[in-house]
């Protein structure tokens, strides 16, 4: 597993309860993990796909995020592919050839996929080592995001008895999880079940006043750091987006009212770091895997905690230190009720208004965010002070309120309780609006009775008599504040009330970490980012698929400037290494020579060992070569003919030279090129590839010289 994990990978430890979901795979039991956003799930599914026999399914509602996902396995080395309605016919032609001929570790499909009969029976003549089911969640409809088609999974226990199901979510509390095993069908499973606690994330609510400028002067302290902003409807992408982009902001927008053709271009072009800013509704995120997105802003209330939990999620994966903004506004409550209202489902409305209201209290109770966040999934959190929120930051005191809550009161009373929340502040600020004139409210004695305060300090004071339930809102799309019993005995002086005020933010957040490293060399890291998006263009794919931003901060920290050092680096693995250790040691090695006084930490470089184990052999794949080598193709014959990568083909028969099988080396090399090259590795003192590949400048490829290993070190 160790080694599975260095070598394609590239890490050297495995992330909280990896080990133990990966290693109750192996034994081939049922697994059910809810592990947060972040935090590794599919390496649970994929470093098993690479040390079992068979293919590994893996089933997903996110069409649009499956490329990555097998993009990103590719990168690592491993033969991955998806099947869903993106792919032409000759695209989906050539995937099931790869099928039924066992030439893939990893397939991924959706749900509607698997309930296909005719799939469903081509399932079952291939050789199947796992299902992984990803957003479990949306199998129950007590989740945030039921799908029925998830329904249809229940089937695969019956179908294929003999074949482990692992099931993973990122939001799931207790309730939703018993719901999700029984639906599924799990046997006896070992269940995971992780914190949900997001160290590097900083949670943070503001009053909703000025929305767009009050955005504006976020991205400002924010520059060129990749976001979300997440809107409710259609409208407030499109206007918000245009608002950006008048102010110079780098931004798209993402709804389902733009053609799909448009949103895969917008988020594409996010995903690979051609624009900084993404304006879009819930819809967008499912379908993305970006590592290094810095913030994520809810400009509207989120309906639900776990929605907000699983979208503030999409930040910060890499480990890196990222901000959750958050903009409440009480208007935007009855927005969403209108809609909860619509539902024809007593039981649904229920459970809409249930959790809506645990989003209110989320946003506008004076309580560490975290905790509240923690305890809603069930999880205790016994910090006094987590350092990464605002209410743990700011100075949190009582204050007393009676006074200034009488005004507001007043003015509702006088105005007939018929009245909303902007025009009472209105009211009490004493605006000179013509809706005002028209009533003539600025004649009643509470009219400007505030003027002497800033309407954000009125909006605090009604926040504060809402969440106390002094005053409540009634009605519709829009709502009336009414007086509530305790309310009247506020107003009429039979009652105090307090209200805790929170200063700005001063303290820095303790969570606020770079990779566990600081300071690294900022210079670097922003030439190394420059290295990696023209790779990522040339290879046609999203930049963080090549290294995380936390690879490249280690890099800027440890400046491997070899490749024996670069191995060192967490999220290099072998196959990375070899494709782009060199330029990445090279970009470093130049950035040292232009600047010697750089001071180096001492780390020792991870060695290869000659005796590494050699590849299990994967469902007949590696044979299909070996026959065909036997008949006397060369390697490019062989990779025309499997329509796979060269460099696949050398890897299929490195291991089939270690497994001691009959592979003539002299049709590979000329014997006097085979003898240099085996001089090199003696002389160098090392089995490293690229050290090879570099003392010879470039005369000697990746796969000439892991051919010539393997042949030395089976032969010795």
């Amino acid at each position: 597993m160790l080694n599975t994990l260095k070598k394609v990978f590239g890490f050297q430890s495995f992330r909280p309860n990896q080990e133990a979901i990966i290693k109750n795979i192996l034994d081939k039991k049922d697994v059910f993990a809810v592990m947060p956003t972040g935090g590794g799930k599919s390496l649970c599914y994929q470093l098993p796909a690479r040390m079992m026999t068979g293919i590994t399914v893996v089933i997903s509602p996110l069409i649009s995020l499956m490329k990555d996902q097998v993009d990103a396995a590719i990168e690592n080395g491993m033969s991955a592919a998806f099947l869903n309605s993106s792919l032409s016919a000759q695209e989906m032609s050539s995937v099931y050839k790869k099928l039924k001929g066992n030439d893939l570790e990893l397939l991924y499909i959706s749900p509607e996929r698997f309930a296909m009969p005719d799939f469903l029976e081509m399932l079952k003549s291939i050789p199947i080592s796992l299902f992984a089911i990803d957003e479990a969640h949306c199998v129950s409809e007590w989740g945030h995001d039921f799908r029925p088609d998830y329904l249809s999974l229940c089937n695969i226990t019956r179908i294929f008895p003999h074949i482990p199901v692992s099931a993973f979510t990122a939001t799931a509390t207790p309730k939703v999880q018993k719901d999700i095993i029984n639906k599924i069908r799990l046997r006896s499973p070992h269940i995971i079940r992780a914190s949900f606690n997001r160290q590097n994330l900083f949670y943070q609510v503001k009053s909703k006043i000025g929305l767009e400028s009050q955005i504006m002067e976020f991205l400002k302290e924010h520059a060129d750091e990749p976001g979300i902003i997440y809107r409710t409807t259609r409208d407030s992408v499109f206007r918000l987006t245009e608002y950006l982009v008048d102010q110079g902001v780098s931004a798209l927008p993402y709804h389902a009212g733009l053609t799909p053709e448009q949103r895969n271009r917008n988020q594409e072009a996010f995903s690979r770091d051609r624009v900084t800013i993404i304006v879009a509704t819930i819809a967008f995120g499912m379908g993305i895997d970006k590592s290094n997105v810095r913030f994520v802003i809810h400009a509207d209330l989120p309906k639900n905690i776990e929605g907000y939990y699983q979208e503030t999620g999409r930040a910060g994966r890499d480990g890196e230190r990222a901000n959750c903004l958050l903009f409440f506004g009480r208007q935007d409550i009855p927005k969403i009720r209108y809609f909860i209202d619509q539902m024809p489902n007593e039981k649904e409305r229920s459970i809409s208004m249930e959790k809506l209201n645990k989003s209110v209290t989320y946003a506008s109770h004076n309580v560490c965010r975290r905790r509240q966040l923690l305890e809603y999934f069930g999880e205790n959190y016994t910090e006094e002070n987590c350092g990464a929120c605002d209410i743990c930051l700011g100075n949190v005191e009582k204050v007393d309120i009676t006074v200034d809550a009488q005004i507001v009161m007043s003015a509702m009373s006088r105005t007939g309780q018929y009245f909303g929340t902007r025009h009472i502040i209105d009211v009490v600020a004493g605006a000179d609006t013509k809706r005002i004139r028209e009533l003539q409210h600025n004649e009643i004695k509470t009219y400007g009775a505030g003027k002497h305060k800033e309407k954000n300090h009125w909006q605090f004071i009604v926040d504060e008599l809402l969440a106390q339930e002094a005053i409540l809102q009634d009605g519709g799309q829009y709502p009336v504040l009414i007086l509530t019993k305790k309310g009247i005995e506020i107003l009429y002086g039979r009652e105090k009330i307090e209200g805790l005020k929170r200063e700005e933010i001063k303290k820095k957040p303790k969570a606020f970490k770079v990779s566990g490293f600081e300071p690294y060399d900022e210079a670097l890291f922003d030439k190394l980012r420059v290295l990696r998006k023209k790779i990522a263009e040339d290879h046609k794919v999203p930049p963080y698929i090549i290294f995380s931003d936390m690879t490249l901060h280690e890099m800027c920290v440890y400046f491997p400037s070899v490749l024996e050092e670069m191995r060192a680096i967490s999220g290099v693995g072998d196959t990375k290494l070899e494709r782009y250790g060199a330029d990445f040691t090279n970009e470093i090695k130049a950035h040292l020579d232009k600047n010697p006084g750089i001071l180096i930490p001492d780390r020792k470089p991870v060695a290869l060992s000659a005796n590494t184990p050699p590849q299990k052999m994967k469902g007949g794949t590696i044979e299909k070569t070996y026959d065909l080598f036997k008949e006397g193709l060369s390697i490019k014959e062989i990779a025309k003919r499997r329509n796979l990568a060269t460099s696949t083909i050398t890897g299929h028969l490195e291991t089939l030279i270690r497994d001691g099988r009959d592979i003539e080396i002299d049709r590979l090399f000329d014997p006097e090129r085979r003898n240099a090259i085996e001089e090199m590795f003696l002389a160098l003192k090392t089995w490293n590839t690229g050290s090879v590949v570099e003392h010879s400048n470039g005369t000697v490829s990746y796969d000439d010289a892991k051919l010539v290993r393997a042949f030395v070190q089976q032969k010795g």
